[in-house]
Parts: structure tokens; sequence; C-alpha cells
């Protein structure tokens, strides 16, 4: 059965967003990857490679805190109010196809649902009704 998470974006300021979060919730990151970390054949400034690309905030045994920062050099921006997404963590390749496949029926698929560098298929798309999606497997569970 698929997870679903809260995904927020920020513009620029997500590690000290995420670390008040932390000081909240308590708890460590799961993970906190910045764009540096990421295989490119572009080079990035300093400031965009110190933003972050992926956190995750364990805040319960079920749910899943997660964001990034909006990266100006890959043509994000984060407007506030819509500056939130569903993130789906499936359980299979084909949970992860379905679902992608269907809830973006009629929407806008921003990034296709593809095997990536961090080791999962990943997609992202605005369905329908302007609801921003994320879906995920992980193949190492």
């Amino acid at each position: 059965m698929a997870q679903v998470n809260p995904y927020l974006t920020f513009n620029g300021n997500c590690e000290e967003a995420f670390n008040f979060y932390k000081s909240v919730f308590g708890g460590e990151f799961a993970h906190i990857q910045k764009f540096k970390d990421m295989p490119s054949e572009t080079p990035l400034s300093e400031e965009v490679g110190n933003l972050v690309m992926h956190v995750a905030l364990p805040i319960s045994s079920e749910t899943i805190l997660m964001a990034s920062d909006a990266n100006e050099a890959f043509g994000q921006t984060a407007t506030f109010g819509t500056n939130i997404s569903i993130s789906i963590n499936t359980d299979s390749e084909d949970e992860a196809k379905t679902l992608f496949n269907d809830l973006s029926a009629g929407g806008k698929v921003t990034m296709p649902l593809e095997k990536t560098f961090w080791g999962a298929l990943f997609g992202m798309f605005t369905d329908k009704f302007g609801i921003h999606w994320m879906v995920n497997y992980d193949y190492e569970q």
C-alpha cells in the first residue's frame, strides 16, 4: 500500500526551516542532500550547490515531512500557497506506474516517471485539478 507524505518547497531557506521543524518534532533527518551532491555536467555556483535538493524528517512512524529548495538554475521557483505537493511512496514499480498514469491523466507531467541517480523510480505532475504530486518507488526497500 502506498504511503502519502507532505512535500514542501522553499526559496533557499529549506535547511533553516527543517532545523526548526527538527527542534519542534525531535528526531533526526532520515536524509539530507544538497544540489552539489547531485551528478551534473553543468557547474553550479556555491550558493546553488548548498541549496537542499531533498530532506526527510520522520515525524511519526507513518509520516515523513519532506522538502527541497526551489532551484532557479533548473527553472524552479516556489510560490507560497502552492509550494506543497503530495508525495506517494509505493511498494512496487507497478503500483508507481499505475498511480502515476492514473493520477496524471488530464494533467501536466513536469518530470516523467523514470529511474533516477538516487536509486528510485520517480516522477512529478500536476493533476487536472491543479494538485502537485510526486510518485516514488525506492529500489532498495
